[in-house]
């Protein structure tokens, strides 16, 4: 009703035809499309660059363990403490957003977390490589909170899973530039006396940075500082956003507390924790995993991480859009839950290489394709500084299974010799993270209509 409100408001003063629904509609489609084309790539670029430098130690530990002696246990540590320096700054970093604007703090986020990507070249032991690692993880803390929240300023919510895939398909499209370059940056070694894995971190750190430039003149605060948006699409924008806020448990009205406080939030961060297990896991041992199945060189590894990372992209936005045109969250969510737990199983038992590759693909894709309706479920329930609070409680809770993730692979890969036992106990996490969205999804099936409804007058 409020939508509807908002809509018939505006052809009052505007003076519109009669056949002001159909013109209504059209000033929606403009500014979604608008905001898709102006938005979703900067973001898209700018989150696929975090990524990278996220995870190529992945494939410069297939260098660096050999050269600095580093067990997979001591890898596995490191590449985990990044999310414990995430995790403990999440929170901070997007309230840091609220003060200082979006496009200021995401800009600042990418040129430290670049310069320290960068730095990556110079570790030489273990305590260096976990201080580095530590930092890069504080450096990047808030951006991909930071980043969903932004969305909910520019994009409705019957339109959300589809705007979240759009953008985050540059996680496994950042796969398949990674794994395209990869082996070519790893036999840059001996040029100018560095190896190869330091030439991976330089060329892949230095690029985030100088994204920082596009980062700040490219993305606008708000709907209502965007000059390519016509007054029409910005009132059409306010009043979907309104209607959008009036539904949620926590609206504009809510304080932080509340919504680091409120149960749903660290439900759907335990969701994320679980599945974010399997997928970090997965991430920083596959070209490990992969080479050692197949027994390719890192180049031809390399490119079957990319094709792997287009099935992932693939499987993102077909999921995403069904999720939309379903307004269905819940089992979207949850199939690809088993189907991850179903791929680890086998690829842990099968002894042909070619279905180990196919089961570990399908758990990617799986994986892949959950996350817009995933990240569209917490805006169901949180607006405003809530939605800023709550989204970035979520990742901080998620964040931690990051560590837990590699650590966990590194020990069972140095305690029994393979990959094997490490795989097979992503099966647990995978279902517990079905379970968990089950869970939640119902609950928010019983909230009683009209929960909200107060917070219908406030602002956007």
């Amino acid at each position: 009703m409020a939508a509807a409100g908002s809509a018939h408001e505006l052809y009052r003063t505007t003076g519109a035809p009669a056949d002001g629904e159909l013109r209504l509609k059209e000033i929606g489609e403009s500014a979604v499309r608008k905001a898709s084309l102006r938005l979703l790539p900067v973001i898209g670029v700018g989150y696929g660059l975090a990524y990278m430098d996220r995870i190529n130690i992945s494939f410069a530990s297939l260098q660096m363990n050999r050269d600095l002696h580093f067990s997979a246990s001591v890898y596995g540590f490191g590449a985990g403490l990044f999310f414990i320096g995430y995790a403990l700054c999440e929170v901070p970093s997007n309230l840091m957003l609220l003060r200082f604007g979006a496009k200021r703090w995401l800009a600042r986020i990418m040129f430290t977390w670049g310069l320290l990507a960068a730095a990556m070249l110079f570790v030489r032991t273990p305590l260096e490589f976990n201080a580095l690692r530590f930092l890069l993880g504080m450096a990047e803390a808030g951006f991909f909170p930071g980043v969903i929240y932004y969305l909910t300023l520019w994009f409705p919510a019957q339109v959300r899973a589809r705007a979240v895939s759009r953008f985050y398909i540059a996680l496994p499209l950042s796969s398949v530039a990674m794994g395209s370059v990869a082996g070519w940056l790893l036999g840059l070694s001996g040029k100018f006396g560095l190896s190869g894995w330091q030439w991976l971190f330089l060329l892949e750190g230095l690029p985030a940075a100088a994204f920082s430039l596009v980062i700040l003149k490219m993305l606008p605060d708000n709907p209502a500082k965007a000059t390519w948006l016509t007054a029409e699409e910005k009132e059409w924008l306010k009043g979907q956003l309104k209607a959008d806020g009036a539904k949620a448990h926590l609206g504009h009205s809510a304080g932080v507390m509340q919504a680091l406080l409120e149960p749903k939030v660290w439900m759907i961060g335990a969701f994320f924790f679980f599945q974010m297990i399997t997928s970090y896991a997965y991430s920083f041992s596959a070209p490990a995993i992969l080479q050692g199945v197949t027994g390719w060189s890192v180049k031809n590894v390399g490119f079957l991480v990319a094709w792997i990372g287009l099935a992932g992209a693939a499987g993102m936005l077909l999921n995403g859009a069904h999720s939309d045109r379903k307004g269905e969250r819940a089992m979207h969510c949850i199939v690809p839950c088993v189907v991850m737990a179903a791929g680890f199983l086998t690829a842990s038992y099968a002894k042909e290489p070619w279905l180990v590759v196919a089961a570990l693909a399908a758990s990617f894709t799986a994986q892949m394709s959950m996350q817009g309706p995933a990240l569209a479920v917490p805006t169901q329930f949180l607006a405003g500084r809530a939605a800023a609070a709550g989204i970035a409680a979520m990742n901080t809770i998620a964040m931690f299974a990051g560590f837990i993730g590699p650590y966990w692979m590194g020990v069972m890969k140095d305690y029994t010799g393979s990959y094997t036992a490490g795989l097979r106990g992503l099966v647990l996490p995978s279902l517990l993270a079905a379970g968990t969205m089950y869970v939640l999804t119902r609950s928010l099936a019983r909230r009683p209509v009209g929960a909200g409804a107060e917070l219908a007058e406030e602002a956007v």
